[in-house]
């Protein structure tokens, strides 16, 4: 058994219960139910205790995350792009379609198990894991601890808003050139940015427009929730999105670029991708059936 991560609850909370409270902290955790199952199970601790999940969060408890798993998960044959990688950490291209983890065989944690190596480091994990979490129909880059420091480290970073996550989307409509979204989701704060980066006509929604996304906050599903309720739904967002739905094309939101501080050498990462081919194809392909149908009006 050890320290995932550990956190103190800072003065002015609001009100609020240990289960959602835990799921804006631990970002580690994929889902509502995995964090009931792990509150249930004795490895989210307040203070050193076991409590219920609908307990109400004090100031100054501190709560801490513990591993309870003694052996690795079956391993998962998926192609994954190692982006970088070292003895405390590893980054990868995360495929869309694909849950980062959960009760399922088929997930990003079975797959690591296989593509990652195990660190030489003294408080190496017997496997790698998931340090955040990637929507389901996310893809992108994603950070991956290969030991026990670098897990903790990497989560008082995510908490303390120092993992800087820039992604690139595809929204219906013809959105301004750049501005902020300061809303509430699930009673807690959430903050993110966009940039316009080009506009196209589609025959689908007269417009779409290519962005640039700056989540500040960490709240489940975010993006998707706040650029649907701005106006301008993530084209492929079945859950949350009014705009066109592509048949095999997924969402079209991809985390492109991670900036943070190495956990070891305090040095600062910067991680880029490319946006998905698809990206372009959509934008090209929308932009072509425009033309044609008005030339023939």
């Amino acid at each position: 058994m050890f320290i995932i991560q550990k956190h103190t609850v800072p003065s002015g909370v609001s009100k609020i219960r240990l289960l959602e409270y835990a799921l804006e902290v631990f970002t580690i955790i994929p889902s509502r139910s995995s964090m009931k199952k792990i509150i249930s199970r004795g490895a989210l601790l307040v203070n050193g205790n076991k409590i219920p999940s609908g307990s109400w969060i004090v100031e100054g408890q501190e709560i801490v995350l513990i591993d309870l798993e003694h052996n690795p998960p079956k391993p998962y044959d998926l192609e994954l792009e190692v982006v970088y990688e070292d003895e405390h950490l590893a980054v990868i291209n995360k495929p869309a379609g694909i849950e980062v983890s959960g009760n399922k065989f088929k997930t990003i944690q079975n797959a690591l198990v296989s593509k990652i190596s195990i660190s030489t480091e003294p408080d190496a994990l017997k496997w790698a894991r998931p340090v955040h979490r990637l929507d389901r129909p996310t893809s992108g880059l994603l950070l991956v601890a290969k030991t026990a420091s670098t897990l903790m480290l990497l989560g008082q970073q995510l908490e303390k808003r120092k993992i800087h996550k820039k992604y690139r989307a595809i929204v219906a409509g013809n959105i301004n050139d750049s501005g902020e979204i300061n809303t509430s989701i699930n009673g807690q704060e959430a903050l993110s940015s966009y940039k316009c980066i080009s506009r196209g006509r589609s025959l689908k929604t007269e417009w779409v427009s290519l962005v640039e996304l700056y989540p500040h906050t960490g709240r489940t599903h975010q993006l998707r929730i706040q650029m649907a309720d701005y106006g301008f739904p993530i084209v492929g967002d079945k859950q949350y999105g009014t705009g066109p739905i592509l048949k095999g094309k997924g969402l079209f939101l991809a985390a492109v670029e991670l900036r943070f501080s190495h956990p070891k050498t305090e040095k600062p990462i910067s991680i880029k991708i490319e946006q998905p081919s698809k990206f372009d194809s959509f934008i090209e392909s929308e932009e072509r059936r425009w033309q044609s149908f008005n030339r023939l009006i």
